[in-house]
């Protein structure tokens, strides 16, 4: 793709800006402002990656995913605002996802030790990682406000902070994960995955392009459950204080 087809392409942002601007919709700006980001963004990243797979540096590689895991957490932390300490909460979970996916593609020889598999693969593994704790503390925190009299009440019978908070917890890890259960389920009738689509699009051949995406779509059911399960138990004993009483969200926020 040359310069000059991916400029005519900007046709398909204008259509949402005429419909935006015809139906009042106001998303306008909205619209310009992410596709100039995206432009800018990929671009650099481009030119960035081209270096770091030139050089083949475990250094730049360990760089490239520590960028990846503080731009995620600086995007999903404000959706936690609520609980106490979950920068740090975040960097756990992601660094833990992966490591256990990295840990087991390199240990197992499933991909080679390259900047050219290890980068891609941790970028869609930190970016689903982000999408899941969102998802999960956009729940977690509606469920605990919902339920806060059911968990006074655990409490004031004796209840632990684990016992109070358990329903809340497994439906928002539950409600978190579903949209990546759900999505492989119809994998391949429905849809045809990106890494897939672009592998055949870059000339794969098809059969190679399945046995790619099925390990991305293993590695993203592992990174769906682990994000949500370990973001979870980090995540709810800053909701109780050391005399195992409820804070209130509204005070974490302070």
């Amino acid at each position: 793709m040359s310069y000059l087809t991916l400029t005519l392409s900007l046709v398909f942002v204008l259509i949402p800006i005429i419909l935006s601007k015809t139906l009042n919709l106001g998303l306008e700006k909205d619209t310009i402002i992410a596709t100039t980001r995206s432009i800018i963004q990929l671009l650099a990243v481009g030119y960035v990656l081209q270096f770091v797979f030139d050089a083949e540096n475990m250094i730049y590689i360990l760089l490239m995913i520590i960028l990846m895991i503080f731009a995620a957490v600086q995007n999903a932390r404000k959706k936690g605002a609520s609980i106490k300490g979950i920068t740090w909460k975040l960097v756990a979970t992601y660094v833990i996802v992966e490591i256990l996916t990295q840990g087991i593609l390199l240990g197992f020889d499933i991909t080679p030790a390259t900047a050219q598999y290890i980068i891609p693969i941790s970028g869609m593994m930190i970016g689903n990682s982000m999408v899941l704790s969102i998802l999960f503390l956009n729940r977690f925190t509606a469920e605990v406000e919902s339920r806060e009299d059911e968990t006074e009440l655990i409490l004031s019978l004796g209840g632990t902070p684990k016992q109070a908070i358990h329903k809340q917890l497994i439906t928002s890890i539950q409600a978190s994960t579903i949209p990546t259960i759900e999505s492989q389920k119809t994998i391949g009738l429905v849809q045809l995955p990106g890494m897939m689509s672009g592998q055949i699009i870059a000339g794969a051949d098809p059969v190679q392009a399945v046995q790619f995406q099925l390990l991305v779509l293993f590695l993203l059911l592992t990174a769906a459950v682990v994000t949500s399960v370990i973001l979870g138990f980090l995540s709810y004993p800053s909701l109780f204080n050391n005399k195992m009483q409820m804070v209130k969200i509204e005070e974490n926020k302070k």
